[in-house]
């Protein structure tokens, strides 16, 4: 759906279970980019978690993301979106893509998928006074975490708290306050907080946190995803090449992501998902 008041941005729902659930983007593909106070202040309006702005580039495409709050470095579900609507505009194929810092791509499929390679990983033990912190935020004990997956700061583009919890229960009760989180996040320089329960080696159950953009919740974050990729990788994880990550279904928004990575250190993630356009109906809510 084109947007009431710009025409020019399409809100696209990415990682979508089918025709629902998702995270919803706003996505302006022009000749050139917006002004960065411009690109701001549409963002704002559209107020989802991203809107993602691209134009030609060399041979390929000059990309910024922003939140209603300021720039991000990279986003993952804006990027699939992103790729929906390059898709519509050259057909199917691969997308290559100039960020602030660094390059990546996003492949999109006649099937409807569509694939992301995350910008290069690697990943950190907490500090304790971040875990320290995190865990306050959130009323948890480190009793509530996982041992099978020590908490780490894991990056593929941006860094994002990674706390394994041993329960899915206490992942169905997540909750905090948005101006702490906000605060702490910038504080440790943090773009998420990803709490997880992991059902198996290869699947995950995720919550993430974005309060540093002004939202309580994403219901699918591609970057965050690729992050847990190459931090399970990095820890020798038993993860086969792949993994799967439910996320949104506590908010009503059930997505759903796929990664694939190679054992080789800090290569850049494959994550996957489906798009779908965001009804009429649905054009006011935010996300």
């Amino acid at each position: 759906m084109k947007d009431i008041d710009n025409p020019n941005i399409l809100r696209v729902a990415a990682f979508s279970d089918g025709n629902v659930g998702g995270n919803p983007a706003g996505v302006m593909v022009g000749e050139t980019l917006p002004s960065e106070a411009e690109m701001q202040r549409l963002a704002r309006e559209v107020g989802y978690s991203e809107t993602v702005f691209a134009a030609p580039f060399a041979e390929g495409w000059r990309v910024r993301f922003f939140s209603p709050e300021e720039e991000v470095a990279f986003c993952g579900h804006a990027t699939i979106a992103l790729g929906n609507a390059l898709n519509a505009r050259e057909g199917a194929g691969l997308f290559h893509l100039k960020l602030n810092s660094g390059r990546i791509s996003v492949e999109t499929m006649d099937d409807g998928s569509t694939t992301l390679t995350s910008p290069p990983t690697h990943s950190a033990k907490v500090s304790p006074d971040l875990l320290t912190a995190a865990l306050a935020l959130f009323d948890l004990d480190v009793t509530d975490l996982d041992p099978a997956l020590p908490p780490a700061v894991a990056n593929a583009g941006n860094n994002h708290l990674i706390l394994a919890l041993h329960d899915r229960q206490e992942l169905a009760g997540m909750s905090y306050e948005l101006t702490k989180g906000a605060e702490l996040m910038r504080n440790y320089d943090l773009t998420t907080i990803s709490l997880l329960w992991a059902e198996t080696p290869r699947l995950f159950h995720s919550r993430n946190a974005f309060a540093i953009g002004g939202v309580l919740e994403d219901p699918a974050t591609g970057a965050a995803a690729a992050a847990l990729s190459g931090y399970l990788r990095d820890i020798g994880w038993p993860h086969d090449g792949e993994i799967n990550i439910v996320q949104g279904e506590d908010m009503g928004a059930r997505s759903l992501l796929k990664t694939e990575f190679s054992a080789v250190p800090g290569e850049g993630i494959r994550v996957s998902g489906t798009t779908r356009i965001i009804e009429a109906d649905e054009g006011s809510r935010k996300c």
